[in-house]
């Protein structure tokens, strides 16, 4: 590969370059003279650049834009078949994946048995292959692949370097799935990837520090700080189920996630019961599948004030915790409980940290549509593609 010096033709011809892709994405399909508008090019320089990356694929004419005198001006965007990206969510009972272009549409979405492929390389390789014949692409032409995991992936490996529900994600994973999938394979927390789509996709949008508290079987936290997800020193940073709360018990083995003081105060088992002592469903016995989530929707459609209160009470304790170390102004409520509960669950979230904390951030629902792993799964391997595909549009 040759060498670039600063400031040469070449280099600047491809930071240009990124810089027009990027805004075809951001900005819809543009024309010459907008796009020399938003980059300050010249007319000439952006048509040179335009034909560059229509001789590369990348970009095409969509359409025209009506205009006064003269003819309408031809409209550029990014070609959505440039590139492709998949991304998966991997849970004990089902692993989805979806598959998207270099636009960031999701074309397929399959959700398969686990049971199915068994151990993990072969598990990802059935769901991958699946969607891929669902989206009418082959396996081959997919530049990226994030996985999204529950457990604790150590940044400096890239391995699932602890998951209590998926035994078999252990360290060496991940070599074995670059060893099928290529190097552009790379495994996240699920809840990290969720404040990734919330970051891109949600109320986060445009917002450089917030935190998301996920709110379901069991708790976990996304912590964007500068824009950038922070992780911790052993990936660690987030497991804000074994956050110590006075009153409940410290765990005992620290291998049971569901021992930890927040996961008792929260997790399921406490709003079951928190449900049986507020009378929820007494009169009529509720099925034995009922979740969680369930039943806090069922308490904000029916409006159980005294549920709802002390349930926000008892997650402000969390958000509290958070806000008085981190300070993050935003605090977004997700996972199955916090959908469920909706504003009504947030507002009076808010409400109760403001009682406990003198930082008052404001708390809110989720706005990602879908799901959310599978969405800042499909992010994250967007980045990367992007990265690769749009840093190398000039031949050698």
């Amino acid at each position: 590969m040759p060498r670039r010096h600063p400031g040469t033709p070449r280099l600047l011809r491809q930071l240009n370059d990124r810089a027009a892709l990027e805004l075809l994405l951001s900005k819809g399909p543009l024309t010459r003279a907008e796009l020399g508008e938003y980059t300050g090019l010249s007319k000439v320089t952006s048509g040179q650049l335009l034909a560059r990356l229509e001789n590369r694929g990348l970009v095409t004419v969509s359409g025209e834009r009506p205009g006064g005198r003269g003819p309408n001006a031809a409209l550029y965007a990014v070609v959505p078949s440039s590139a492709y990206v998949a991304g998966l969510e991997v849970l004990p009972e089902s692993v989805t994946a979806g598959v998207a272009d270099i636009t960031g549409e999701i074309i397929a979405e399959v959700t398969v048995d686990p049971g199915e492929g068994g151990e993990p390389v072969k598990t990802v390789h059935n769901a991958v292959r699946r969607v891929c014949d669902y989206a009418n692409i082959s396996l081959s032409r997919l530049r990226a692949l994030v996985i999204g995991t529950r457990g604790v992936v150590d940044p400096r490996t890239g391995d699932v370097r602890f998951s209590f529900d998926l035994p078999s994600w252990h360290a060496g994973v991940l070599a074995d799935l670059r060893a099928t999938f290529g190097s552009s394979v790379m495994i996240e927390n699920d809840v990290n990837l969720a404040a990734l789509a919330e970051h891109a996709y949600g109320v986060a949008r445009g917002v450089d520090d917030f935190v998301l508290l996920w709110a379901g079987v069991g708790q976990g936290l996304g912590v964007m700080l500068g824009s950038r997800l922070h992780r911790g020193f052993t990936g660690g940073a987030g497991e804000i189920g074994w956050l110590p709360v006075p009153g409940e018990p410290l765990p005992i083995d620290v291998n049971e996630p569901q021992s930890g003081s927040f996961q008792r105060l929260v997790g399921t088992g406490a709003v079951t019961g928190l449900a049986t002592y507020h009378g929820l469903g007494s009169a009529r016995p509720r099925p034995a599948q009922t979740s969680a989530a369930d039943i806090v929707f069922g308490a904000v459609s029916t409006g159980q004030e005294d549920f709802l209160d002390e349930l926000a009470r008892r997650l402000a304790i969390g958000v509290a915790a958070v806000t008085v170390v981190l300070d993050p102004g935003l605090v977004v409520l997700s996972g199955d409980v916090g959908r469920a509960g909706g504003r009504a669950l947030a507002g009076r979230i808010e409400k109760a940290v403001a009682e406990i904390c003198p930082s008052r951030p404001r708390v809110t629902v989720t706005e990602v549509k879908g799901n959310p792993v599978l969405r800042g799964a499909v992010t994250a391997a967007l980045e990367q593609a992007r990265e690769e595909v749009f840093s190398n549009t000039i031949d050698a």
